[in-house]
């Protein structure tokens, strides 16, 4: 994994029942803070921003990673359009350009 870096494009992993995927994502998170080998950023855009504010339970296991190294990003139009760049419990705002600088140097995972 530390060669990757995951892309988060919704709150939720996967379509259907918004609470079910809710807690998909954030069991995908738990598991992936216990690994050793860690990705070098998370970068959230659209609702993805949203996992980064103290609504979401997955922010805390963000944080955790964020506290082992790991870069977590929020993409700064989605901050702005969700009304939430005050609001983040973890990562910092950053552009997109900043997203294809990492896309172009690790391989990108897309959960969504």
């Amino acid at each position: 994994m530390k060669n990757k870096v995951i892309l988060v494009s919704s709150n939720q992993l996967g379509r259907g029942d918004q609470g079910l995927g809710e807690n998909i994502l954030e069991t995908f998170f738990t598991i992936l803070k216990q690994k050793e080998e860690l990705p070098a950023a998370v970068f959230c855009m659209n609702s993805g921003v949203l996992t980064l504010t103290s609504e979401s339970f997955v922010s805390v296991h963000l944080k955790e990673l964020e506290d082992k190294g790991v870069e977590i990003l929020a993409c700064k139009t989605c901050a702005d359009h969700y009304e939430i760049s005050e609001k983040l419990t973890v990562g910092k705002i950053s552009g997109m350009g900043n997203f294809i600088d990492l896309a172009a140097k690790y391989e990108v995972i897309t959960i969504s």
